[in-house]
Order: structure tokens, then sequence, then C-alpha cells
């Protein structure tokens, strides 16, 4: 039976203040903790729509930093409980070995860290110390018999130390290796004068720069995810990348998981289409299933609207990334600011 994907954000509370961080980006909210008896009613809608769906619920339990929860290890006993499988995205300031056995033992698959550039740029990003913190832990969950992702966020800030930031990432040893871009929260942090903006010909070489990489990499044990869906606009260009045949013409096969297989649940009860985008589309007091089949989620399946993926024969396989789009645009139907292809 497949995997149906639940981003999930029981807390807002973290000790990093990234500068690319959604939460913190806009000013200084107030942080919330999503309580215990919302948490109850969000696994309860979650495994209604999974049975219903006939698939198996998958959690990415995250923050914020989720093991500030006040009560992290509670929700993980009753996750573990309920035989749901999951996984942690957060920081590296609260592992060690203790830790991270418990959270095996509770059926923790993978634990994702964040690396944001190599030593100084990463720290500049989050805070001192932090660089070298995240690579000890990738020994500290790999030794309790979890698999370590390392997730990127890319910008033109740290675009040129993305291939030797691979190196690092593999000489640690690190299971799983992917980077996305940077999503601006404002308009005007996509401007160059701000140094976040990275023109499309651009990434296409660091796109060529770390296929080179990868090749490399081959057979360290580094898994390298092709997150980022321009991925498949670069392998489709060198011809490794096929469309298949005998397809149907209105099926989406591949690309943004934005309202296809994919559910984010906010700290404060919200269900969105993507988290790095306004799409709200409704609350953990109603029911998921329903929400997800119902208007305001198909809003966001209008593919035929998107302004220039449109056009492309690789709709169905890519479509780019449309928070991306948004956090320029306002508007996920415009074109993906970093996709280099004419149509």
């Amino acid at each position: 039976m497949d995997y149906f994907a639940f981003q999930w954000h029981i807390t807002d509370a973290c000790d990093q203040r990234c500068k690319h961080c959604y939460i913190f980006s806009e000013g200084h909210p107030q942080l919330v903790e999503m309580p215990w008896e919302k948490m109850m009613r969000v696994l309860a809608n979650i495994e209604d729509m999974a049975g219903r769906m006939h698939r198996l619920p998958y959690l990415y339990i995250t923050g914020g930093d989720p093991i500030l929860h006040g009560r992290f290890w509670d929700l993980l006993e009753e996750v573990h409980r309920r035989g749901i499988a999951f996984c942690l995205m957060g920081n590296p300031f609260h592992l060690d070995d203790e830790v991270c056995a418990r959270l095996k033992a509770l059926g923790c698959r993978k634990y994702q860290l964040s690396l944001d550039g190599l030593r100084t740029t990463h720290d500049a990003f989050r805070k001192p110390g932090s660089f070298d913190a995240t690579l000890e832990a990738i020994a500290t969950i790999r030794r309790a018999g979890m698999d370590c992702a390392v997730m990127t966020t890319v910008s033109g800030v740290n675009i040129d130390e993305i291939p030797d930031l691979i190196d690092v990432v593999v000489a640690h040893k690190a299971d799983i290796f992917a980077f996305g871009r940077y999503c601006p929260t404002v308009q005007d942090k996509a401007q160059p004068d701000r140094g976040w903006h990275i023109e499309p010909l651009a990434y296409r070489n660091l796109l060529d720069r770390c296929w080179r990489k990868f090749e490399q990499h081959r057979d360290s044990g580094t898994y390298f995810n092709l997150k980022d869906h321009l991925w498949t606009l670069y392998l489709h260009e060198r011809g490794i990348y096929r469309i298949p045949d005998h397809l149907e013409a209105d099926t989406i096969y591949d690309g943004c998981n934005f309202a296809h297989c994919h559910f984010t649940i906010s700290a404060e009860g919200h269900l969105m289409a993507c988290r790095r985008m306004e799409s709200y589309v409704g609350k953990v007091e109603q029911n998921m299933y329903d929400i997800w089949n119902g208007p305001e989620m198909d809003r966001y399946r209008q593919h035929e609207r998107m302004e220039k993926c449109s056009r492309c024969e690789l709709l169905r396989f890519c479509r780019g990334c449309p928070a991306v789009a948004y956090g320029y645009h306002r508007s996920w139907l415009a074109p993906d600011p970093q996709c280099w292809k004419t149509i």
C-alpha cells in the first residue's frame, strides 16, 4: 500500500533565527504550539483520510524545532502506539546518543538537518557553531540506526558553495542530500540587490555542476534526492529523462507534490496545500478527506491556467516550484523565476 505524506508543524519554537525562515522573516510573530487536544484531533483526522484513500499515512513532523514542543515525547509515544510511520525535521542542538536511541525506539526512520552553505555562510544564516553541530549530529543520528538527510536552501548568497558542500556531506556519510530554492516571503527579497535572486541560466549551471558531483559520488552511499522539479527539465534536455509512452493525456504523473500527494498542517491548525506559500484550504477541525477533495484544494490543481508550464510538454512531470513563483509574483500561476526554458 502506498503512503500519503503529511508535513506537520507542531510548534513555531526554534533556537535559531534563520534569515530565510518563513516564520521569522516577517518580523517577530507570536510563536504557536499546537495543544495536545488538537494534536489528537489531527491524528484521528489523518488516520481517517488515509484509510478512506486506501493509503498509509507518513508524517514529516517538524516546526520550528519539533523537539521543543512541550509534549513532543508524548506525541511520539502516541504515534508509535498507532503504528504510524514518521520522520523528523529539526535542529541538531538537542541530539545526543540517548535522545537518538529513544527516537529510534519510537519508530523514527529519518532525521533531517539543514546545511545552507559552508561554515561561514551557514553560521551567518543560522547561528555561530551551527555548522559544526550539524556535522556532528549526522554521526549521532546514524549511530542510532536512523537515516540522516541533509537539506539545503539555495539562493544567490550560497549558490557557488553547493558543489563543495556536496563533498562535505558525502565525507560525513549523510544518507540523503537534497536542495531546494529559497522562496521569497516578501517581494523585495527577490530583488538582485538583496543577493537572494538566481538568474535562470545560473541555476541551470548549478544543476550541471551538481550532476557532475553526483556522478563523482555515485558509489559513496549518499543518495542524491532530486527534490527541485527543474531537475526534470535539466535531465530531459540531456536526454537522460524521457517522457514515458502511452500515458493518459490529462493525468499528473510526477513533479510538484503541491495539491497531489501531500498535505501541510501548521502549528495553528491550518490545512495548507503548500507550507511555502499562502495556500490555506481549511482547518484541522474540518474533515481532511473532504477538504482534500473539495473546491478549495481543487483550485490548486488547475494546471491549465499556469502561465508558462501549461504550454510545456513537461507539464505533467515538472511544473517547477509554484511557491517560488508565488514568492516573486504573488501568484502560483506565474512562471517559475529560475526556469530557463523558452516557450
